[in-house]
């Protein structure tokens, strides 16, 4: 089998990275916080960032039009959408949240540069040129570093589909020669990105899928949505089995992604850490449930419409415990916007990481603003206390650099968070959406642009 040749990043390529390149530079950006005002307003939810992956990968699998709305404008989705137009895809912004792809040019099955590399859906595209064209080469996945995240699995769905995988050189080589067949795949652990990474791969494979003790989250239902408005024949979507019967062909469609869970939830623990009262929409409450019934066990009021949670702090707030599960659990991606929350309840509060092994790294930023957190492997014993105080620390990862924001925007005093690229990884102006509930947050470059913010703010 001739495996494809790494493409050389050429001045053309940089040019067309120039805009994520300026992206990336925010890294070197802050965000300056005056604690001390609780939220009080409405919030829209974008799309959901983990959804739309998939869906973007998913577009290469026909050489039709595919319009995707409410469309997350976050770097993810944009190194994504740069790695499409690299091979030959036709991307188009309609506006800032819906894109047209056509991927009828696909002129290369060879991803590899330096962004891709940084982020972990980029291993969807494995699945996807595989489906449509037996052969990728893809760098191995980035992302942020909350501990192991083999990809095994998908290897393992991949191999038993009939294709023939090598790892060189940093990069994923896979290819078959005689095509992708149906086959019966048995995931050992519940994987979210092997169960997409599998669906992609199958839905254009020559008879029957099945794919068991797959993960059951929110944005794989809707990755076979879509893939379902293609042509795709998926059921079961959402249960611990997945099934696919090949079809020859996909076609174009029109899809809108769905809320994204996560950052709902993030502006959920944000209302009730600051003793706000947060009126949040464009969600699915049923996706929220997991994090409404602990917020409702701190206390904390809920009350949930048709597309929208309304969140009042309570001002004092017990304490609970928590154990992140695959869905419907409680999600390892709320897990460091809960503690920071149960930070600042009165009593003792247990916390067990049962997904990822690194996920604990925040708690020492933490505790430069005052918490008292105690971590022993798995689990973390948190002692509430009365109040977090400003201090400058560093975001870590996505997720643990939300977390530091909300415990900012509850100290008292200034924060500066630091690496704040991370935080623009999955959050669409974040700081903008805090603004408009009330917070004193502001974007700055240097510190000399914070030192204006404390000034006007006082």
């Amino acid at each position: 089998m001739a495996y494809c040749i790494l493409t050389i990043v050429t001045i053309n390529t940089i040019n067309k990275y120039d805009k994520i390149e300026r992206k990336e530079q925010v890294m070197d950006h802050k965000y300056i916080i005056k604690g001390g005002h609780p939220l009080h307003g409405e919030v829209v939810i974008g799309g959901a960032k983990n959804a739309a992956l998939g869906i973007i990968a998913g577009s290469l699998l026909t050489d039709d039009e595919v319009i995707i709305e409410n469309l997350p404008d976050v770097r993810d989705t944009n190194v994504m959408l740069e790695a499409l137009k690299e091979i030959g895809a036709s991307v188009n912004r309609i506006d800032s949240h819906t894109v047209s792809i056509n991927a009828a040019n696909v002129e290369a099955v060879s991803i590899d540069d330096e962004y891709i590399r940084k982020i972990r859906a980029s291993y969807y595209f494995i699945g996807a040129l595989l489906g449509k064209y037996h052969k990728a080469c893809v760098p191995l996945p980035g992302g942020c570093a909350i501990g192991s995240r083999p990809i095994d699995q998908h290897i393992k769905g991949f191999r038993a589909l009939g294709t023939h995988i090598q790892i060189r050189n940093g990069c994923v080589q896979a290819g078959a020669g005689d095509g992708l067949h149906g086959a019966h795949i048995y995931l050992d652990v519940v994987s979210v990105g092997a169960t997409i990474n599998i669906m992609l791969a199958a839905v254009l494979a020559e008879g029957r899928t099945i794919i068991e003790n797959v993960a059951k989250e929110p944005h794989i239902v809707d990755v076979a949505n879509f893939l379902n408005s293609m042509g795709a024949n998926i059921k079961g979507a959402g249960t611990d089995t997945i099934r696919i019967r090949g079809v020859k062909k996909l076609h174009g469609t029109t899809y809108a992604v769905i809320p994204d869970q996560i950052e709902a939830g993030t502006f959920m623990c944000a209302a009730a850490a600051t003793r706000g009262d947060v009126l949040i929409r464009n969600v699915i409450p049923k996706h929220l449930e997991s994090i409404s019934a602990k917020l409702l066990e701190m206390g904390n009021t809920i009350i949930e419409y048709d597309e929208a949670v309304r969140v009042i702090g309570r001002e004092v707030q017990r304490p609970t415990d928590i154990k992140t599960l695959p869905y419907p659990g409680f999600p390892t991606d709320m897990q460091p916007q809960m503690s920071v929350t149960l930070a600042l309840a009165k009593g003792t509060s247990i916390v067990t990481e049962s997904i990822f092994e690194n996920r604990f790294k925040y708690v020492d930023e933490l505790a430069r603003m005052g918490s008292s957190i105690k971590v022993e492997g798995n689990v973390s014993i948190i002692d509430g206390v009365e109040t977090f105080y400003g201090a400058s620390v560093n975001a870590l990862d996505l997720r643990a650099g939300a977390a530091l924001v909300i415990a900012g925007l509850c100290a008292e005093g200034f924060t500066m968070v630091n690496e704040i690229g991370y935080i623009q990884r999955g959050y669409e102006h974040f700081e903008k959406k805090l603004q408009a509930l009330g917070a004193a947050i502001e974007l700055v470059e240097d510190r000399r642009e914070a030192m204006k913010f404390r000034m006007r703010v006082g």
